[in-house]
């Protein structure tokens, strides 16, 4: 029964799929006035797609020239503004009306210019602004789309995430390491916070984030959990800026920092509680197995693993399945995975007991906690 009621679906899906894709229908729910507000929409999602790239290079100029932090300051006329961020009056007004069109600028008055709530939550998120800076190294490599899927081209951002394109990332340089480094604690804020409001890290006495980068998470956690001992475990690289970092935020003295290659060299035992946040997407499931099998050698039965990093199919967060799709695709490895895909890496991992956390924002990061068993 279950599977003659699927094949009936699929079929009138079909049936809705002709239709819909009929030139007279088309015309016909335009003129209808029940169907048209939803013809409105669809041709709206249709603009949204075919001008999401220009759209994406209006944010990033607006990023670019500093226009955010130009008017959280205050309100400017256009003139003012193209003063201040080099621009001719008429580029600056092209500018802001194509931003106001995307929601990210107001008319206030006097015929000055504002931020909308949109714009204002852009201005006061560092972080967000540096991942918008970094874009252009994925549009460059998207320019042939086509030739990315067919592997006919390799993408330049394999060049920037140079451990993922490396057999012995261990020796990689700390030239070589610190640009990714630092996009990565750039943005690490808001993903930290996410996390730790949603998991209290606070219930277990030494936690080790392996991938730890600069330390920024692990700053984090020492400030929500003053007892909290801490240990990192990165690429040796790496793990020399983390000391850096955390010797500035004045948590050294509760931390180890281990330098070595997380899919090689064995982990620190005594944790109770580890994290990985935005690593297991990076690597495909053979590496990625590889990894949470290490982990978990280090770990006692009942130990906490926290997977923390953007999932596919999660509700509200359905759109980053494209992003994070070609995103990985240009870094060389990696892809999107669903919640059951990465339970069943951690169950052969020797992992279990899984609970996906209720988080504010999926679209930042999910947080998935599994035990060691």
């Amino acid at each position: 029964m279950a599977v003659f009621f699927a094949r009936w679906l699929d079929d009138l899906r079909a049936r809705r799929d002709r239709l819909i894709a009929s030139p007279a229908f088309q015309r016909w729910s335009r003129a209808n006035p029940l169907t048209r507000p939803i013809a409105r929409r669809r041709a709206r999602a249709g603009l949204d797609l075919t001008a999401g790239f220009v759209y994406s290079q209006v944010l990033f100029a607006c990023v670019r020239l500093g226009v955010f932090e130009r008017l959280l300051a205050e309100p400017c006329s256009t003139e003012a503004l193209s003063e201040r961020i080099g621009l001719s009056p008429a580029a600056t007004r092209r500018l802001l009306a194509a931003g106001a069109a995307l929601d990210l600028f107001e008319r206030r008055t006097g015929e000055r210019w504002g931020l909308s709530q949109l714009g204002a939550g852009f201005a006061g998120n560092r972080a967000a602004l540096s991942l918008v800076q970094h874009q252009p190294l994925l549009y460059a490599d998207l320019i042939d789309p086509v030739a990315l899927l067919k592997g006919e081209r390799r993408a330049s951002l394999a060049d920037y995430w140079p451990y993922s394109d490396s057999d012995g990332p261990g020796a990689l340089s700390p030239e070589q390491v610190a640009p990714y480094s630092a996009l990565m604690a750039a943005s690490q804020p808001m993903v930290a916070e996410e996390a730790l409001d949603a998991y209290d890290v606070s219930r277990h006495h030494r936690l080790m984030d392996v991938g730890g980068g600069e330390g920024v998470f692990l700053a984090a956690a020492a400030e929500r959990a003053p007892e909290l001992r801490l240990c990192l475990f990165d690429l040796p690289a790496v793990a020399d800026r983390a000391a850096k970092r955390l010797e500035t935020a004045g948590c050294l003295s509760r931390a180890e920092i281990h330098g070595g290659d997380f899919l090689r060299d064995p982990l620190p035992r005594g944790a109770d509680v580890v994290t990985l946040i935005r690593i297991v997407h990076d690597h495909d499931d053979e590496t990625a197995l590889a990894l949470l099998r290490n982990v978990r050698r280090a770990l006692d039965p009942g130990a906490t693993l926290l997977i923390i990093e953007a999932m596919s199919g999660v509700k509200g967060a359905e759109t980053l399945d494209a992003y994070y799709g070609f995103y990985t695709l240009a870094m060389g490895r990696g892809e999107p995975r669903r919640v059951g895909e990465i339970e069943a890496l951690l169950r052969s991992a020797g992992f279990g007991q899984f609970r996906l956390l209720d988080n504010a924002l999926p679209t930042l990061a999910s947080i998935l906690v599994a035990r060691a068993v």
